[in-house]
Protein backbone atom coordinates (compact mmCIF):
# COMPACT_ATOMS: atom_id res chain seq x y z
CA UNK A 1 0.00 0.00 0.00
CA UNK A 2 1.24 3.61 -1.00
CA UNK A 3 0.44 6.95 -0.34
CA UNK A 4 -1.46 8.58 -2.46
CA UNK A 5 -0.34 11.98 -3.07
CA UNK A 6 -3.84 14.55 -2.40
CA UNK A 7 -4.89 16.52 -4.97
CA UNK A 8 -3.93 20.06 -4.97
CA UNK A 9 -7.10 21.57 -3.04
CA UNK A 10 -8.35 25.50 -3.50
CA UNK A 11 -9.22 27.63 -1.22
CA UNK A 12 -12.56 27.68 -0.11
CA UNK A 13 -14.27 31.19 0.00
CA UNK A 14 -14.75 33.08 2.85
CA UNK A 15 -17.98 33.46 3.75
CA UNK A 16 -19.07 37.37 4.39
CA UNK A 17 -22.65 36.97 5.19
CA UNK A 18 -22.09 37.91 8.88
CA UNK A 19 -19.91 41.08 8.05
CA UNK A 20 -23.10 43.44 7.67
CA UNK A 21 -23.85 42.05 11.26
CA UNK A 22 -20.66 43.14 12.32
CA UNK A 23 -20.96 46.19 10.69
CA UNK A 24 -23.60 47.54 11.88
CA UNK A 25 -23.25 46.54 15.79
CA UNK A 26 -20.22 48.34 15.38
CA UNK A 27 -22.03 51.34 14.15
CA UNK A 28 -24.28 51.02 16.61
CA UNK A 29 -21.90 50.85 19.32
CA UNK A 30 -20.50 54.25 18.53
CA UNK A 31 -23.78 56.09 17.86
CA UNK A 32 -24.42 54.97 21.78
CA UNK A 33 -21.34 56.16 22.96
CA UNK A 34 -20.88 59.67 21.28
CA UNK A 35 -22.78 62.48 22.72
CA UNK A 36 -23.74 65.47 20.69
CA UNK A 37 -23.73 68.68 22.45
CA UNK A 38 -27.03 70.02 21.72
CA UNK A 39 -27.85 73.55 23.82
CA UNK A 40 -31.12 74.92 23.91
CA UNK A 41 -30.55 78.74 23.72
CA UNK A 42 -32.18 80.89 26.96
CA UNK A 43 -30.36 84.07 25.88
CA UNK A 44 -31.24 85.68 22.63
CA UNK A 45 -27.30 87.14 20.80
CA UNK A 46 -26.28 88.72 17.85
CA UNK A 47 -22.76 88.21 17.83
CA UNK A 48 -20.33 91.64 16.83
CA UNK A 49 -19.05 91.29 13.27
CA UNK A 50 -15.26 91.22 12.99
CA UNK A 51 -12.70 91.40 10.17
CA UNK A 52 -9.77 89.09 11.26
CA UNK A 53 -11.40 85.40 12.55
CA UNK A 54 -10.44 82.25 12.71
CA UNK A 55 -12.18 78.53 13.22
CA UNK A 56 -12.33 77.17 16.00
CA UNK A 57 -10.06 74.12 16.00
CA UNK A 58 -10.34 71.11 18.35
CA UNK A 59 -14.40 71.73 18.73
CA UNK A 60 -14.79 69.07 21.00
CA UNK A 61 -12.48 70.78 23.20
CA UNK A 62 -14.43 74.07 23.30
CA UNK A 63 -17.29 75.24 26.45
CA UNK A 64 -19.99 77.85 25.23
CA UNK A 65 -20.86 80.58 27.44
CA UNK A 66 -23.80 82.16 26.29
CA UNK A 67 -24.43 86.23 26.85
CA UNK A 68 -27.52 88.07 25.92
CA UNK A 69 -30.94 88.87 26.80
CA UNK A 70 -33.34 85.75 28.04
CA UNK A 71 -35.08 84.90 25.07
CA UNK A 72 -39.01 85.90 24.72
CA UNK A 73 -40.21 82.88 26.40
CA UNK A 74 -38.02 82.92 29.27
CA UNK A 75 -38.71 87.39 29.41
CA UNK A 76 -41.38 87.20 32.04
CA UNK A 77 -39.68 85.26 34.57
CA UNK A 78 -36.43 86.39 34.47
CA UNK A 79 -36.51 90.33 33.03
CA UNK A 80 -35.19 91.99 29.81
CA UNK A 81 -31.82 92.42 31.61
CA UNK A 82 -28.39 90.50 30.23
CA UNK A 83 -28.04 86.92 31.52
CA UNK A 84 -25.41 84.23 31.12
CA UNK A 85 -26.05 80.23 29.34
CA UNK A 86 -23.80 77.85 31.11
CA UNK A 87 -25.31 74.74 29.06
CA UNK A 88 -28.88 74.77 29.92
CA UNK A 89 -29.39 77.02 32.61
CA UNK A 90 -28.85 80.25 33.38
CA UNK A 91 -26.00 81.15 35.84
CA UNK A 92 -24.39 84.00 37.38
CA UNK A 93 -20.73 85.16 36.91
CA UNK A 94 -19.06 82.98 40.22
CA UNK A 95 -21.27 80.29 38.83
CA UNK A 96 -18.84 80.15 35.63
CA UNK A 97 -15.42 78.72 37.89
CA UNK A 98 -17.87 75.55 38.89
CA UNK A 99 -19.14 75.25 34.87
CA UNK A 100 -15.15 75.12 33.29
CA UNK A 101 -13.95 72.56 36.09
CA UNK A 102 -17.20 70.49 35.11
CA UNK A 103 -16.17 70.82 31.32
CA UNK A 104 -12.84 69.72 32.28
CA UNK A 105 -13.54 67.11 34.27
CA UNK A 106 -15.26 65.51 30.39
CA UNK A 107 -12.29 66.19 28.00
CA UNK A 108 -9.49 63.75 27.20
CA UNK A 109 -7.09 66.83 26.49
CA UNK A 110 -7.69 69.67 29.24
CA UNK A 111 -4.73 71.80 27.69
CA UNK A 112 -6.72 72.45 24.47
CA UNK A 113 -9.80 73.35 26.80
CA UNK A 114 -10.69 76.58 25.02
CA UNK A 115 -13.99 79.01 26.04
CA UNK A 116 -16.06 80.43 23.18
CA UNK A 117 -18.35 83.47 24.58
CA UNK A 118 -20.95 84.44 22.46
CA UNK A 119 -22.45 87.12 23.33
CA UNK A 120 -24.87 89.80 22.17
CA UNK A 121 -23.53 92.91 20.40
CA UNK A 122 -25.09 95.17 22.63
CA UNK A 123 -23.45 93.60 26.38
CA UNK A 124 -21.76 95.47 28.46
CA UNK A 125 -17.81 95.57 28.73
CA UNK A 126 -18.21 95.08 32.27
CA UNK A 127 -20.41 92.01 32.36
CA UNK A 128 -17.91 90.45 30.33
CA UNK A 129 -15.17 91.66 31.94
CA UNK A 130 -16.77 89.68 35.32
CA UNK A 131 -16.78 86.43 33.25
CA UNK A 132 -13.00 86.82 32.40
CA UNK A 133 -12.04 87.42 35.87
CA UNK A 134 -13.85 83.86 37.02
CA UNK A 135 -12.16 82.41 34.31
CA UNK A 136 -9.32 83.61 35.42
CA UNK A 137 -9.31 81.88 38.72
CA UNK A 138 -10.60 78.65 37.57
CA UNK A 139 -7.31 78.83 34.70
CA UNK A 140 -9.13 79.27 31.90
CA UNK A 141 -6.72 81.65 29.51
CA UNK A 142 -7.85 80.44 26.49
CA UNK A 143 -10.84 82.34 25.35
CA UNK A 144 -12.37 83.13 22.01
CA UNK A 145 -15.43 85.40 20.94
CA UNK A 146 -17.58 84.58 18.66
CA UNK A 147 -18.23 86.95 15.63
CA UNK A 148 -19.74 87.35 12.31
CA UNK A 149 -17.46 88.28 9.43
CA UNK A 150 -17.96 91.90 8.50
CA UNK A 151 -18.60 91.98 4.79
CA UNK A 152 -16.13 94.65 2.90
Amino acid sequence: MGFKKKQSREMPEMNTSSLPDLIFTILFFFMMVTTMREVTLKVKFTVPQGTELEKLEHKSAVSFIYVGPPTDEYRGKYGGGTRIQLNDRYAEPPQVKDFIAQEREGMADQSKQTISIKADQKTQMGYITDIKEWLRKSYALKISYSASHRGK
